[in-house]
Parts: C-alpha cells; structure tokens; sequence
C-alpha cells in the first residue's frame, strides 16, 4: 500500500477516504459507480472493467433454483472478488429486497408481511424480526436490503391505517418511496399525489425524520408524482429538502428501471431520462440492464455540459461515503461463520 493511499487506510477519518479515492477516478469508474444492475447481466468484465458499483437480485432472482446461503454467498463473493481486481479496487454494494424475512434465499426464515406486522402495534416484535432479517441477509453476503417502506397514509382515506414501525438493521438500510407513495390520487399505483407542502410534509415526510435519526444510508426515490411533479425528477424535494433541509448525507437511489419513466411525455429520448434525474438529485441509477447505454450517456452528458461535474461528484460522494461506513473496504467478502443461522429460528432477545 503506497503511503499516500488514504482511501486504503482504515485508521484516516472517512472523509479524507471518500476525498482522496474520489481524487484519483475517472469520470468513466464515476458513472460505473453510480450504476446498479441486475445479478443476471452481470459479469466478470463488466464489474472490474467499469466499475460497477452496486448489484441487485430482483424479485425471484437468484443464483439457480434452491439456491442455499452459502451458494448466494459463493455467487456475491466471486462479483465481489472481480470488483476488488480493478484498477482501484472499490468493492462493491449487492442489494435485495429482504422485505419480510430474506425471502429470496431457500431456507431462510420468512415473517409476515409488514402490514399485518404494522398492525399488531408491537414495536419490539418488529424490532426483533429485523434483527433475525439482517443477520440472515448478512450471512449471504449481501450488503443492503430494500427496506424499510415508510409510506404514510392520509388519516382521511384510511381510518384504520397502520402506523409505521421499523426494526433496526445491521445492514445497510434502504427507506422507501420518497415521498408520497401511500396518499396517491384513489391508491392508484404510481400515481400522483396532491397535497400543499404542509400536508406532504406532516403526513408523508415525516416518517422519513426517524430513519435519518438512526443514520439511514439510502433512500429510494418514488415511482409517483407530486402535484404532477415525478418523484424522479423533482429537485425540490430529492435535493432541496431531502438533502439541504433534512441533512440527508447518505445517497438516493431510483427505483426499477425508475428513470425510464420520465421518457413518457419525451419520447424515447433515454439521455433526457438520465439528465433530469442526476441533475434532480438521483445518485445511483437502478437501471437494471442496459448499464452500457446508461454509462456512455451519462458520461457524455457531463463532457457536454448538461450534468454539471460537480454533481456527480457529489453522488460519488455519497456513494463512497455509505461504502466506507459500511466497512466493505475492511470487509468486503462474506462471513462464513454467520452460514448456519440462516433459517435456524434463532431467539433473539
């Protein structure tokens, strides 16, 4: 290790590591860091070769049918041993979503869904299963689950709504959908939300205040609108305040293939889908499969001026700054040693 290597020097505050490994990237390793893809596109050369920086299961991928912990754990460590071969060796963040129990993963342990559990008013019961959740998440290798949704519903539509309760995990965390997904116009999916600023900010925001008191690392943007406005592109509320008002220093993810929306009233024009979410706050791009396009977009955006550089260094940072506190630079294989918890029904106290 050159004396110089802060990035590689687990003693230096994090700051100085995200400072010093954003010095020496390239705008290409940037934009590879803000791409996530699906487990199914992924390969050896891609990973090491564009720097990839995060890789989701999707809903039902896995690694082959009956897939056990360790396979998942032998499948995310060769990804993760390909990121480690490139030029600077920055790990990368696998994702799933681990929503009621680590669902995908064959003889895991599976808890109701977070509805029936939000009803029971039990805190400490959900509290419990997030714990038994994240330890099995952990044991697979995988780093960061899609959880927990926080969507708040207007009191007026739905009397008997429940409240939202969220058990703290050991992984990193993920509150979704920001803001507004449970008020949409007669439920409707994906919908539009309307609302004053007040009450979107009484009844949908602020739910989000107690996931950044305990250090929330990522947010997952919302398919829906505000007043018309896509969540995707609204600056206001991803960078203004989520970000500057509420402090948020973790990053803003999209979600599936979430930016593509944005190309409804302009065509096929997937470069304006990439702009107006970067430049509204979107840090990393669940694209999930044509990661070659996005990245080539995105870097000529910036040579041509339309995102500006200090945008995406800002979204690096933030990138950097979750891995870092993370410990995947320390840690970045599985730990082998957690394999038999996984569907053992252990207590947890």
């Amino acid at each position: 290790m050159e004396s110089s290597c802060v990035y590689r020097d687990s003693t230096k505050p994090i700051e100085d590591r995200v400072m010093d490994l954003l010095s020496r990237m390239t705008l290409q390793e940037k934009a590879g860091q803000m791409t996530q893809i699906e487990r199914t596109v992924a390969t050896s050369s891609s990973i090491k070769h564009l720097s990839i920086g995060s890789i989701l299961s999707g809903g039902g991928s896995v690694p082959f049918k009956r897939a056990s912990a360790a396979d998942w754990a032998d499948m995310i460590d060769l990804f993760q041993k390909s990121a480690l071969e490139s030029r600077l060796g920055i790990p990368i963040l696998y994702s799933t979503d681990a929503v009621h129990g680590h669902n995908n993963v064959y003889g895991a342990t599976i808890f109701p869904h977070n509805v029936g559990l939000g009803a029971t008013r039990d805190e400490d019961l959900v509290r419990r299963i997030g714990i038994a959740t994240a330890l099995e998440v952990r044991a697979t290798g995988v780093h960061s689950t899609f959880a927990p949704c926080v969507a708040g519903t207007p009191p007026q539509e739905h009397p008997k709504g429940y409240p939202y309760v969220a058990g703290r995990k050991n992984v990193v965390a993920c509150a979704k959908h920001f803001v507004g997904d449970g008020g949409t116009h007669r439920g409707i999916n994906e919908g539009n939300t309307i609302s004053s600023f007040d009450e979107l900010e009484k009844i949908h925001i602020e739910p989000y205040l107690d996931c950044l008191s305990q250090g929330v690392s990522t947010i997952m943007a919302s398919y829906s609108s505000w007043n018309g406005s896509r969540m995707h592109s609204d600056y206001f509320l991803l960078t203004d305040i989520l970000k500057q008002k509420l402090g948020f220093q973790g990053f803003v993810i999209s979600d599936w293939e979430g930016i593509d929306r944005l190309s409804v009233p302009h065509g096929s024009n997937y470069r304006y889908c990439i702009s107006a979410s970067i430049n509204a706050g979107i840090d990393m791009v669940m694209v999930p499969f044509r990661y070659q396009s996005f990245i080539e977009d995105l870097v000529y955006l910036v040579e041509s001026g339309n995102i500006p550089m200090a945008r995406i260094d800002d979204a690096v940072t933030r990138i950097l700054r979750v891995k870092f506190v993370a410990g995947l630079f320390e840690h970045p294989l599985t730990d082998r040693s957690l394999l038999d918890v996984v569907g053992c029904n252990v207590r947890f106290s």
